[in-house]
């Protein structure tokens, strides 16, 4: 199997993988993809190899693209810093999108999402965004984005006045084994190749950075943006993140307007933030009060406006809209969202000068059907 050679597996280790079944398609054959002959995905981790990870066959050999490591949470700044970090900290902002990695296969770009599929439409977005320079000089480097704005299939935000998509780079890191740059040097190649990065919000001693911090949290949670990444600035200790209060507030209301389909510890888990970070930030009542109305107004709000939905006799469901260049792309990256398991509704394509404006309707079942079931008298 050209999976095992590539990552130097034995033939145990690539019996085991065989057998339980971890390695899946990574993307749809098609001339849009011309690179790559064939391409698998890590369906979820294995011994040191991160899920998400894809191992492709491509018109100029194998190509291992590592899935980008999951990055741990800091609940409390101050123990967490001093206990995890050695003797400055760089703060980056964590922007609100969904992880894309960039590397070159063959002639061409390809955008692979976390869980390791080649996306069609992020892949269009990112051939025409993102200038092949860098990859000419650094064929071997991935480029790991945050890829955030309106027109996100996965995360639509408004706050960051990007009509359509963008990417910033947050990492820098070889392809094949997933080390990563230094953030210096990550910055001195984006700025050099005209790559957008995330803002580095500033580089401070680890003895007092939670001071630090928990300002700049408290700043970028009034400007609803989701948070930090702290990180070693030679990149040699994994970094953490921290989210802002707006933020946790947020993934609940969404979370909650579809609470069916989305696990309980996705809900809990933003509860406990919040707890940890009203105690650490020594609220005064009236903040503390704020916290509670905002908290209990990001569950109850959007629960109550899908029963209203579905009360109606329509469908609970994520309004989205996406820009394509090729109706050829577009078509693909329906094709694309089938495979993926997604139930969704096309409400209308508007063609223009080659081009597609895509509008559709991700539908949310599971948490239709639940609240239709109990209003029909269902118990729990």
């Amino acid at each position: 199997m050209f999976v095992s050679k590539a990552l130097g597996l034995s033939r145990h280790a690539s019996k085991t993988l065989e057998e339980k079944s971890i390695l899946r398609d990574a993307f749809i054959p098609h001339p849009f993809f011309s690179d790559v002959i064939e391409a698998l995905r890590f369906d979820r981790k294995f011994g040191e190899i991160e899920e998400g990870t894809v191992v492709a066959k491509t018109v100029n050999g194998v190509r291992v693209i590592r899935g980008f490591p999951k990055i741990r949470r800091a609940l409390t700044l101050y123990p967490s810093i001093k206990n995890h970090f050695e003797r400055e900290v760089a703060v980056e902002e964590k922007m609100n999108g969904y992880n894309v990695r960039i590397a070159r296969l063959g002639k061409s770009l390809y955008a692979f999402t976390r869980r390791g599929y080649i996306c069609p439409y992020t892949t269009e977005k990112a051939r025409n965004l993102i200038g092949m320079d860098f990859f000419k000089d650094f064929p071997d480097l991935m480029l790991c984005c945050e890829a955030v704005g309106e027109e996100s299939p996965f995360v639509p935000k408004r706050i960051y006045e990007i009509d359509g998509l963008d990417f910033f780079v947050f990492d820098i890191r070889e392809a094949r084994t997933n080390k990563p740059l230094p953030v210096k040097r990550k910055i001195e190649l984006c700025e050099e190749y005209d790559l957008k990065h995330v803002h580095l919000l500033g580089i401070y001693s680890s003895k007092n950075a939670h001071e630090e911090i928990s300002s700049i949290i408290r700043k970028l949670g009034k400007e609803r943006r989701e948070g930090v990444v702290i990180k070693d600035p030679e990149m040699k200790i994994e970094p953490l993140k921290y989210t802002t209060s707006e933020t946790n507030a947020g993934d609940l209301s969404y979370a909650f307007r579809y609470f069916n389909d989305y696990g309980k510890d996705f809900m809990f888990s933003r509860i406990v933030r919040e707890g940890f970070q009203s105690f650490e930030f020594a609220e005064s009542e009236e903040e503390f009060r704020e916290r509670c109305l905002r908290l209990g107004m990001s569950i109850l709000k959007p629960m109550v406006e899908s029963i209203r939905v579905v009360s109606d006799g329509e469908w609970v469901s994520e309004k989205i809209r996406l820009r394509f260049q090729s109706i050829e792309v577009m078509e693909l990256f329906l094709k694309h969202l089938r495979k993926m398991g997604v139930d969704f509704r096309v409400k209308e394509i508007k063609k223009d000068s080659g081009g597609a404006v895509l509008h559709f309707e991700r539908i949310m079942r599971s948490t239709t059907d639940k609240i239709r079931t109990h209003l029909e008298g269902q118990p729990w």
